[in-house]
């Protein structure tokens, strides 16, 4: 199984969508009541991803296996409630088809993230994760992530406390 790596833009809108609705459902949708789960997928659209791939304050990188997508991370600029310095950054999301667990897509994809985000002159790199996603506590536990606050993750009208971890780079 060969992983190839590149940077995602807008004609990659369509794949992107696909990976991150199946990724999270097969994830998180089981916590939630049907309608919450609607209404927060619902925020998410082929245009709106195109946006983002296109706006240079976000970056993508996409892990593809035989050119269908299994991975992919965002950066962009930080969007949560703490006090940060300037030019900090946010990990948006990092997913890995389940299918790839354990091939080092994350970790190639991690170091990614880190890399960006000095190559921003990002001083620390920020990111929220679910309280009870034990597997993605430890993989940012290794990369040196320390708890910086609490924060309510919203899926349609049901609050999930996630932790806010920090980086300083």
């Amino acid at each position: 199984m060969t992983i190839t790596y590149r940077i995602a833009g807008p004609e990659d809108a369509e794949q992107l969508h696909e990976l991150f609705t199946r990724i999270f459902c097969d994830t998180f949708a089981h916590l939630y009541r049907p309608e919450d789960l609607d209404a927060f997928l619902s925020g998410f659209s082929i245009d709106g991803w195109q946006a983002q791939l296109s706006d240079p304050a976000f970056a993508f990188r996409l892990a593809q296996s035989d050119e269908t997508a299994v991975g992919y991370a965002k950066v962009g600029p930080l969007n949560l409630p703490v006090e940060a310095p300037d030019r900090a950054v946010m990990l948006y999301q990092l997913y890995v088809d389940g299918a790839y667990h354990g091939a080092g897509v994350g970790k190639a994809l991690m170091d990614w993230v880190v890399e960006e985000a000095r190559r921003r002159d990002a001083p620390a790199l920020y990111l929220t994760v679910f309280t009870d996603n034990h597997r993605a506590r430890r993989f940012y536990d290794r990369y040196g992530f320390e708890l910086a606050g609490r924060y309510e993750f919203m899926v349609g009208n049901q609050a999930d406390e996630d932790v806010i971890l920090k980086k300083v780079l």
